[in-house]
């Protein structure tokens, strides 16, 4: 599924301008490798240009499917005149922030702490030896409504470089030392958080939390704040620990879980969800979750997955269900490469029709209610009509469309299910049923004709890890071995193509061969729990002990041995200017949030106390956003909830495969099925799932607790031990005694 990103048909002629980016493999490099700008990709080549010829460097920073970094091409870059004075003043670097997030978080750091907001595509203007100057998002090409425009920005640094380089210098330089010490100021004196199992400051966290959630929870639309709406999963993965935590303690429990359920439910049912393909767009760009920014991003998909079988735990409600599989769907039809790993995103812009030149965002998902009567028959157009919520003149809200781009065009919504349309076009719901499928299918198979969205093909290490945690747990809840699959599939490529067996090293992308580019903490820490959820999914060991050496490797490469936490980068790169610390569970989780929770997994499996103490280390290292505004945090939140308790160690012994090797894999699930679906009937946050083999993976557990050595079967059928600190209650085979013992019955 690779895509040429020659702008030109076959046998074309030859593109008039080519730059240094038609050498790269980056999709959003390869975009602007036939630009009139002299691009250089992220180097020493650039930097020693901008020395020698004592020139300011112009950094644009976005990424494939970014439909405003789109924009600012078109306007901008590829005009002509523009790049005339781009490439006389300025070196102009290029970077995919996919590929190189350490170089976007330092100059997104800069450009958020001088005008209170960012985004891409990200500009930005640096001295020759890389200090920042001048930044900002997008720029429009000429000024307008009282805001300066790309050419008067580049002409006005320009004079000032050429008129006083020296105080341009001092400011970049004063610029740097700045935020250099915001970074390395150390938490004043009453910050310090305990995060001991029960202590009262770490409780403290979470309830505040959850208040500042409930105040700004839209009871009305679901979600949080106003528009626009992004779906922040790690938000609705803390909401699920706090329920659990207070079920049945009142009404706090139910309070959280019922913004989480109300907030998947509106969010499904409306345009930001792909009724007819599956998945999830970015976000919504209204309160109603109608109108999305369409762009696909994998990290979502993993994510929402995760929180929708968290859902499905809660409530058993078959809605959640369908959204998973059907999440899980696109990303195995739509998502997957030939060799099983998964592609970044697809493009929120698509030609408008075949052979055309011209774009617009959503046209491959937007209908008009002609063309949906056209292509189905009256009761099936009726029955869309109905459920879909499709007008005549459009369906989108107003001011959900401000530029017009969707007028006469419908988002698809979720209004009612085909029971109730059954009811307005007096039929049976059985039939309701069978229309509403048929037609759906239709109308996917003729979307399936138009130009569909740029893809972006490439395996970012972190993305996968992200969706091979939301197969191998949808594995475990609904007990599909297909899923599990996927997942082993996935991790594998990681393993031949972007891990060096040698060394140890873990690279953070791939397309048409592994890039140069080593990973940063958010690869290993998401692949750490990938793997962790894979051990527990399929009982193979290799995937546990794999997370635990590239635990090992984390820790000498990120981890900040003076004030805990991890950095995000390593260090060793003399042209990343501050090594920062990500305290943010944004879009994707923060790496020390992720890495906390990962430390603790591993210590309740392998009794390693050292791990403990290192996850609270970390958890207390972001005392003072954790104590001041934990809603940036909520992933960490999860991470506290998993320190303040005993965690339950489930272990299933298991007797041997038939070939006298260990079960693994889908044959576990025959093995010890019954017992498996029990234990992730309800949800259970706070717990570890170790498997006692009688073979190598059981010997590697009894390392770290001895008892598990003799741990074996009963009668030769799979038993359970549940323990708290490996301490044990009474083994069990039967899933009507798990259930009473993980119920606290027995």
């Amino acid at each position: 599924m690779s895509q040429s990103f020659t702008p030109h048909g076959p046998g074309a002629a030859k593109p008039k301008h080519t730059n240094r980016l038609a050498g790269e493999k980056s999709p959003y490099l390869l975009q602007h490798a036939h630009n009139p700008v002299d691009w250089y990709p992220w180097g020493e080549e650039a930097f020693a240009r901008a020395r020698d010829e004592k020139k300011v460097i112009f950094l644009s920073v976005g990424y494939s499917t970014c439909h405003w970094c789109h924009v600012m091409e078109r306007e901008s870059f590829e005009n002509e005149n523009v790049a005339r004075v781009m490439n006389e003043y300025f070196v102009n670097i290029k970077v995919d922030r996919e590929e190189r997030p350490d170089v976007d978080r330092v100059y997104m750091y800069f450009v958020q702490s001088t005008t209170g907001h960012g985004g891409w595509p990200m500009s930005v203007w640096l001295t020759p030896d890389l200090k920042p100057i001048v930044g900002g998002t997008y720029f429009p090409p000429v000024d307008a409504y009282g805001r300066m425009g790309f050419g008067s920005v580049l002409k006005k640094i320009a004079g000032a470089w050429q008129s006083t380089p020296e105080r341009v210098a001092e400011q970049g330089e004063s610029m740097l030392t700045a935020l250099r010490q915001e970074l390395t100021s150390q938490p004043e004196d009453g910050t310090a958080l305990e995060v001991g199992i029960g202590t009262a400051p770490a409780f403290e966290c979470m309830s505040k939390a959850f208040g500042q959630l409930a105040r700004s929870f839209d009871d009305a639309q679901g979600g949080f704040g106003r528009a626009p709406k992004f779906p922040r999963p790690s938000t609705l993965i803390f909401l699920h620990r706090y329920a659990a935590r207070h079920r049945g303690a009142g009404e706090k429990g139910a309070v959280a879980i019922g913004m989480s359920l109300y907030t998947l439910r509106k969010m499904a049912a409306g345009g930001m969800h792909d009724h007819l393909g599956g998945g999830f767009h970015r976000y919504s760009v209204d309160e109603f979750w109608h109108v999305p920014h369409f762009e696909k991003m994998l990290y979502d998909q993993g994510q929402l997955v995760v929180a929708c079988l968290e859902a499905f735990q809660f409530t058993r409600d078959a809605d959640f269900e369908r959204i998973v599989r059907s999440t899980l769907t696109y990303l195995q039809r739509d998502m997957t490469s030939p060799d099983g790993a998964f592609y970044s995103a697809e493009d929120a812009d698509s030609l408008v029709e075949a052979g055309g030149t011209e774009k617009a965002e959503g046209a491959f998902y937007v209908w008009t209610r002609e063309e949906i009567e056209r292509a189905l028959t009256q009761p099936e157009a009726a029955i869309i009509r109905e459920v879909y919520g499709v007008l005549q003149d459009g369906n989108t809200p107003e001011g959900s469309d401000p530029h017009g781009e969707f007028r006469g065009k419908n988002v698809l919504i979720w209004r009612m299910n085909a029971a109730e349309a059954a009811g307005r076009q007096k039929l049976k719901v059985s039939e309701a049923d069978q229309v509403l499928a048929a037609a759906s299918e239709k109308l996917r198979a003729m979307r399936l004709m138009r130009p569909r969205p740029h893809l972006d093909d490439k395996i970012i290490t972190a993305w996968n890890a992200l969706a091979i945690s939301g197969f191998a747990r949808a594995s475990q809840v609904l007990g599909d071995t297909d899923y599990l699959r996927a997942a082993g599939q996935a991790a594998a490529f990681v393993r031949m193509h972007l891990y060096d067996e040698e060394t140890g090293a873990l690279y953070r992308s791939y397309r048409e061969g592994r890039s140069n580019i080593e990973g940063f903490a958010d690869d290993f820490a998401f692949f750490i729990q990938a793997l962790l959820d894979l051990y527990e999914a399929s009982g193979d060991v290799l995937w546990l002990e794999w997370a635990v050496e590239l635990q090992e490797r984390m820790d000498k490469m990120f981890l900040d041995h003076e004030h805990g936490g991890y950095f995000t980068s390593s260090g060793r790169d003399a042209a990343i200017l501050l090594r920062m610390k990500e305290d943010y569970d944004g879009a994707e989780p923060s790496p020390n949030s992720v890495a906390a929770l990962n430390l603790l997994r591993l210590a309740a499996m392998l009794n390693r106390p050292d791990w403990q103490e290192q996850a609270e280390r970390v958890l207390q290292s972001c005392a003072k956003p954790l104590r001041a505004m934990p809603t940036a945090l909520p992933q960490m939140l999860a991470a506290l909830d998993f320190a303040q308790s005993k965690p339950i160690q489930i272990v299933i012994a298991l007797p041997p495969a038939a070939d006298g090797g260990p079960v693994v894999g889908a044959e576990l699930h025959e093995v010890a099925g019954p017992l498996l679906a029990e234990i992730h009937r309800t949800f259970l946050p706070n717990k570890v799932i170790l498997f006692a083999d009688g073979g190598e993976g059981q010997e590697y557990l009894a390392e770290g607790a001895e008892f598990l050595a003799s741990v074996t079967p009963i009668n030769g059928k799979a038993t359970v031990y549940v323990c708290r600190d490996f301490t044990c209650q009474l083994p069990v085979t039967e899933p009507a005694d798990l259930r009473n013992v993980l119920d606290g019955k027995s």
